[in-house]
């Protein structure tokens, strides 16, 4: 039987996870999408256009390749159809390359509703949610309340009544008052889209396709400190973005894993609420978020920004079995004079390479080490023999003390701004 190879974030997200799918697709047969919802957007460029996907994977450009949405995965039927609609209109035959998990749970028009009351009611604290819904779908899962895919096959009028007035009661209770009819009329009638498409038990689907000898990459979302039991809670996502969520997520085994591509970007970057202990308030980080265009692919919201975190990604590689490293944006960083990145941290007086319980902002200062930067151009480079020598000293001390290789470096959002170094 064949091996899984899982692609993920080690970082809070938005590391340029859908650019890497969309280069290694040729390499694999199926594409699985594992987790997460449409609050994760991974930003694809290529041919001077420009996609943005929320819910589809990322692999769906590249030669008629499977796509699967996992059942770890939590469904908008009103934003798929929108995001599928574009895409065909695009000429991506999708229904002919795409399946969905009947097990994957739908979310409501009444889970976006649940989202905004219960972020409002937590005034200073909030957490910054997308305002997707995905955090009470996810709720609703767990407390055995969901509403899946396969229920459109069943006595779906009756269920999503059932469900919708639990909601109602629930809002009633939280203040909210309001009209949705016109959501909820559009949000039926993507339903009655999301049926044209083929569903699938996907861990029966994608365990025979292992066991046929084909080859599956499986996609994260969000990032791994955004982990709901290993990301800096409570300021975390819903689902498990780890390793181990692709085994929940997908519905297969911990031995058909091989593989773990952990994706980071040469600097660091947070969207929304929590701590972030390397965080630049400066004029760098400012120059990191105009030249690296750091604005949110579905809120659009300004990405706080910092140096790299390696005591944070030494705890991501660690989690997720890393082996081997992606590093994105490096071209963010031509022009720095000097470039630093967190090798420690100082709590309480007490120096750490060991990520702690808690990275509240007040009580850590992180400790650097200093780069002298490269202060050219990488974007067209071809070939890792053109590095300048002050990239490679960066990239070497990265990989010293991560202990994994870096394998793939991004120098651009296209497709074919990215250089191989070994696979």
């Amino acid at each position: 039987m064949n091996k899984v190879d899982v692609l993920l974030g080690l970082q809070w997200g938005d590391e340029g996870k859908g650019k890497v799918v969309d280069v290694l697709t040729p390499r694999y047969d199926i594409i699985a999408r594992f987790q997460g919802g449409p609050n994760a957007g991974h930003t694809l460029e290529f041919d001077n256009k420009k996609f943005v996907l929320r819910s589809i994977p990322s692999g769906i450009f590249q030669n008629g390749r499977e796509n699967i949405i996992g059942n770890g995965v939590v469904i908008d039927p009103l934003l798929f159809m929108e995001e599928a609609q574009a895409l065909e209109e695009s000429g991506i035959a999708l229904k002919s390359i795409l399946k969905i998990s009947r097990k994957a749970h739908l979310i409501m028009p009444t889970h976006r509703l649940l989202d905004a009351a219960a972020e409002a009611l937590k005034g200073s604290s909030k957490i910054g949610t997308t305002g997707k819904g995905i955090g009470p779908t996810y709720t609703d899962k767990v407390s055995r309340n969901g509403l899946r895919v396969g229920d459109i096959e069943r006595n779906f009028a009756q269920l999503y009544q059932q469900a919708r007035d639990r909601h109602l009661g629930m809002l009633d209770s939280m203040g909210w008052k309001g009209d949705f009819s016109d959501l909820e009329a559009r949000w039926l009638k993507a339903v009655d889209y999301l049926r044209g498409y083929t569903l699938i038990d996907s861990e029966h689907y994608i365990n025979h396709s292992l066991a046929e000898g084909k080859s599956v990459l499986c996609e994260g979302a969000q990032g791994t400190m955004l982990d709901i039991d290993f990301g800096s809670y409570p300021f975390v996502t819903s689902s498990n973005t780890v390793a181990a969520g692709a085994c929940t997520g997908l519905g297969i085994a911990p031995r058909t894993i091989g593989d773990v591509y952990g994706i980071f970007k040469a600097y660091c970057t947070r969207v929304g609420s929590g701590p972030f202990p390397t965080e630049l308030f400066d004029a760098d980080g400012e120059k990191m978020c105009d030249i690296g265009h750091e604005f949110g692919a579905v809120t659009g919201r300004r990405r706080r920004c910092g140096w790299v975190d390696l005591v944070a990604l030494k705890y991501a590689v660690m989690i997720n079995g890393v082996t081997r490293l992606i590093m994105m944006k490096s071209d963010v960083l031509d022009t720095f004079a000097r470039i630093k990145a967190c090798v420690a941290y100082e709590i309480n007086g007490v120096t750490t390479t060991d990520f702690p319980y808690s990275i509240d902002d007040n009580n850590i200062s992180p400790i650097y080490k200093e780069f002298p930067g490269w202060q050219t151009s990488l974007s067209n480079l071809t070939d890792p023999s053109q590095f300048p020598e002050e990239f490679n000293n960066y990239i070497k001390f990265i990989e010293d003390y991560l202990q994994v290789p870096i394998a793939i470096i991004s120098i651009g959002p296209d497709r074919t701004q990215t250089i191989v170094r070994s696979l």
